[in-house]
């Protein structure tokens, strides 16, 4: 219950459509109530010669059409709020998971989450639809009746009592198990929605490596899983839908044999006797549906469960702006001691690392796989707080910028490129759908995709596919990187967006920046000791400590780490060149 207690807030933000829909299903049982009473009426009047039939016909007819009347707006009202509040939810979800940060969605997969963001949710849904109207109206309804039965015949009434307690047992106990078994099958479902995404997600690595036979067992295997939890909750839910009408039965059985045996007697007429069977069939209502309630109840409180751990996870980097920063960013970049350790490595990613890049600057990354250069990136931005340290922004912590505005100002290229299932011109103005193509042109020359963009069909209105999968590495690299150009941002971070790239466009789209950028700041990784030449200064990363900085030419004076690089990437190059010319020099 404390689970599904935390749904009110969402129900009382629909409080009108809760009050109007139940309102009216509970004028229903009022309006059903008094069936019975003219039964009585019209039977006892039968039983004497004296019977008003036509009158009583009519009366019956007009509570039931009534009653229908009642239901039918009353239901609408309440599944519209349902609804409603599963939008509610979704919303809200949604907002939440773009305020989170990588060990969030690195702890969660994206197939639980999206289950949970479905399947979930329309278990939440259904409980606030069905599950409080019919709650209210089952013990309204029970208590209407059980006043009538109680007025008809105390005694009869009293015959109701002995089996309540079991019933109450066996509710409770089947609750616990349900419950047990819904979280079951929502954690399978999530399990098989995972999988599948996963599977179409990697569907080229599977069919390049030959394992789809693979595949198909592992997906059999989540399937059978999700089969049996299933089944099991089946089995449960079916046993206590038969179990609680039975017991339902044994009262039934009572009222009639000592019913029966009191209109014999006379101490009852047979109307009366009539209407107590259908109050006591109102009254017995609830315990037939017990077995669908309590199944219900769980299900959305597994559901709820699911995305209450969710939204209750606090995101790990803070948006707390202090009103410090300006509102308009130069550029200024200050690492002081920087130290970042990922949670669960031995060793520092990062460790002691302090430099500083002017506005209008151009500074090169340089270092192995492993060094933390990507690292460095993702704190610039915050997409990681540093573990010691601090990042300053033009003189101001980098933690007192708002996240919006900050990442307004400092635009990444992410290493591995990422583009929508969109058209060329919906990626390339995603920040802004109304952007002047003529800026989206100069930016898409610069990232030297102009003459590839020429090439296809449908120009600008040519669809990437997911992620982009319609173009080639190197064209996905470019577009992203004509993305982030556009936004003409103070300060540009650029994660190796040219590894696959040949090193000729790398050079000719890195000598067209500075039309572009103007006085904007550049931090770019490379592992292209000829594209760091075109920096102002270079740092030299190893194992996540500056072991090198200053400009390109110092440092290749130096004869240091930065020299070497320059000296194996030059053999390397003269080998290929020798290769492709068919000497013998290999």
């Amino acid at each position: 219950m404390r689970e599904l207690l935390r749904l009110l807030p969402y129900a009382r933000e629909h409080r009108t459509a809760l009050v109007l829909g139940n309102g009216l299903l509970l004028l229903a049982r009022v309006f059903e109530a008094f069936v019975p009473q003219l039964l009585r009426v019209g039977i006892d009047g039968l039983a004497e010669g004296s019977a008003p039939l036509a009158w009583l016909a009519f009366g019956i007819l007009a509570l039931t059409a009534a009653r229908y009347v009642a239901i039918f707006y009353g239901r609408r009202a309440v599944r519209r709020m349902g609804v409603e509040v599963a939008w509610d939810l979704r919303n809200r979800l949604y907002a939440h998971l773009q305020r989170q940060g990588p060990a969030f969605f690195g702890r969660l997969r994206t197939g639980d989450l999206m289950a949970r963001a479905i399947n979930d949710i329309g278990l939440i849904r259904r409980v606030v639809a069905q599950g409080t109207r019919t709650v209210l109206v089952l013990i309204f309804s029970s208590g209407v009746a059980f006043t009538f039965m109680v007025v008809q015949s105390p005694s009869l009434t009293l015959l109701l009592i002995p089996p309540m307690p079991i019933i109450f047992v066996v509710a409770y106990l089947s609750s616990q198990r349900l419950y047990r078994e819904s979280m079951d099958v929502q954690e399978g479902f999530s399990t098989l929605s995972d999988r599948v995404q996963e599977n179409l997600g990697g569907i080229r690595t599977i069919q390049a490596l030959g394992q789809e036979e693979r595949e198909v067992a592992r997906f059999g295997a989540d399937n059978e899983a999700y089969l049996g939890a299933n089944l099991a909750l089946l089995r449960t839910n079916s046993a206590l839908a038969a179990v609680m009408p039975g017991l339902g039965g044994l009262a039934v059985l009572c009222v009639l044999y000592f019913g029966g045996v009191r209109v014999l007697s006379g101490d009852i007429t047979l109307g009366t006797f009539t209407a107590f069977v259908w109050y006591l069939n109102m009254v017995l209502w609830p315990v037939r549906e017990a077995g669908n309630m309590i199944n219900l109840f769980q299900r959305g409180a597994a559901g709820c469960a699911r995305l209450w751990e969710l939204l209750d996870a606090e995101p790990e980097i803070a948006d707390r702006p202090s009103g410090r920063a300006p509102e308009r960013v130069e550029g200024a970049l200050e690492l002081d001691r920087v130290s970042f350790r990922y949670p669960s490595a031995d060793t520092a990613a990062l460790d002691d690392v302090s430099f500083r890049v002017a506005p209008g600057e151009t500074l090169a990354i340089l270092g192995r796989v492993g060094a933390g250069k990507s690292t460095l990136l993702h704190l610039l931005v915050r997409l990681g707080e540093p573990t010691r340290g601090e990042i300053k922004l033009d003189g101001v912590p980098l933690d007192e910028y708002g996240l919006a505005h900050l990442r307004r100002s400092v635009a990444l290229v992410p290493q591995d490129a990422f583009l929508f299932s969109e058209s060329v011109r919906e990626n390339l103005s995603y920040d802004d759908p109304d952007r002047d193509r003529d800026e989206l042109e100069h930016a898409a020359d610069v990232a030297d995709f102009a003459e590839t963009l020429a090439g296809f069909p449908e120009g600008w209105e040519t669809l990437v596919g997911e992620r982009g999968v319609l173009l080639s590495g190197g064209q996905k690299q470019r577009l992203t990187l004509a993305r982030a150009l556009v936004r003409r941002a103070p300060v540009l971070l650029l994660d190796d967006p040219f590894a696959s790239v040949d090193a000729e466009t790398e050079e000719r789209i890195l000598g067209r920046l500075p039309q572009l950028r103007g006085r904007g700041t550049t931090v770019m990784v490379t592992h292209r000791v000829s594209a760091a030449r075109l920096a102002d200064r270079v740092v030299v990363l190893e194992a996540g400590r500056v072991i090198e900085a200053g400009p390109p030419d110092a440092l290749r004076a130096q004869g240091g780490a930065y020299a070497e690089m320059e000296r194996v990437q030059r053999r390397e190059r003269l080998l290929v060149q020798q290769l492709e010319e068919g000497g013998d020099a290999a």
